[in-house]
């Protein structure tokens, strides 16, 4: 253990505090004993409702079943606001997706316009060597130009034959972004209704066992108004009756 201080209370300091403090207790008594509330003097009064135990009996049913229907009724607001904003969910979702795919579908043919671009130019690099190296190794007579017509005619076909490749390529690759387009479509289609037809199973279900509870209650209720009126009419003779008092 290391060295330590010990100091002592200051004595007058202490007595001056517990003097304050008792001082302190004695007014705060002597202020309850002077503000102590008197006596409570009513004027004496009938108690009890002017309707009979029948009608309060049927006014707390009502009031009961009117709180259950208030109940349901929020429920399905709640229900009805919360399938509003999955819808609203769904459809920002399938915005997104639209927005994508289109965008997706822009980069693609501008993929392509560059690739054509690109062909086009090389193709007409190629083309010009070809001609080139035609007109330096052909003579320059009438009968040898119309006899050597066929490669010019070859390349066009070629030329055009490739284009017409490429066409259908592209007109079947948007034919494939299109079924897959189409498929997301109708595989979110079905999933909505899978949750629609699923929420609809759960609000059903609800109403059975709200409808359940419902009855048992009213049998129950009926059953301690039996047992009720039961022992008012076994203690009615035994007792006499005083209007305004329940």
């Amino acid at each position: 253990v290391g060295p330590y201080v010990l100091v002592t209370p200051n004595e007058t300091r202490r007595n001056q505090l517990q003097q304050i403090a008792k001082k302190e207790l004695d007014d705060l008594e002597r202020w309850r004993k002077e503000h102590r509330p008197g006596p409570i003097k009513l004027v004496p009064q009938r108690l009890g409702g002017k309707e009979s135990e029948a009608q309060a009996r049927q006014n707390q049913q009502m009031m009961l079943m009117q709180s259950k229907y208030q109940q349901k009724h929020k429920r399905e607001e709640y229900i009805k606001a919360k399938k509003a904003a999955e819808e609203a969910e769904i459809l920002k979702k399938k915005a997104i997706q639209r927005e994508k795919a289109e965008r997706l579908e822009v980069k693609k043919r501008q993929q392509e316009m560059q690739r054509r671009e690109m062909f086009s130019e090389d193709q007409y690099y190629k083309t010009n060597e070809l001609l080139n190296r035609l007109d330096l190794g052909l003579p320059k007579s009438d009968s040898c130009q119309i006899a050597n017509r066929g490669p010019e005619s070859t390349a066009w076909m070629r030329s055009h034959t490739y284009k017409q490749a490429l066409q259908e390529d592209e007109n079947r690759r948007l034919e494939e972004m299109k079924q897959e387009q189409r498929r997301k479509a109708e595989l979110m289609a079905f999933k909505q209704k899978q949750e629609e037809e699923a929420r609809t199973r759960a609000h059903q279900n609800e109403q059975r066992s709200y409808f359940q509870s419902l009855f048992i209650f009213c049998c129950i209720l009926r059953v301690n108004d039996a047992f009720l009126d039961r022992l008012q009419n076994k203690r009615r003779p035994n007792s006499t009756y005083q209007p305004g008092y329940s």
